[in-house]
């Protein structure tokens, strides 16, 4: 039969892995996403290299014919 403590210390421990992989999960999502928006300014910055203005598309409202 298992003691109330040893019960506890057990709960304990599963309670911190869980937070620990939380913790990793997020961290690893978070790192992706910098890789993602780094990769896209990147592209923009080698297009601006070359001498290009068009590399960045400007989104124009369209106006509604009143």
């Amino acid at each position: 039969m298992l003691r109330r403590d040893e019960i506890e210390e057990g709960e304990a421990r599963r309670t911190n892995a869980s937070m620990g992989l939380i913790v990793i999960l997020l961290l690893a999502i978070a790192g992706v996403l910098l890789m993602r928006e780094l990769r896209i300014k990147g592209q923009i910055e080698d297009c601006l290299m070359q001498g290009r203005r068009n590399c960045v598309p400007i989104d124009v409202p369209t106006r509604n014919p009143d």
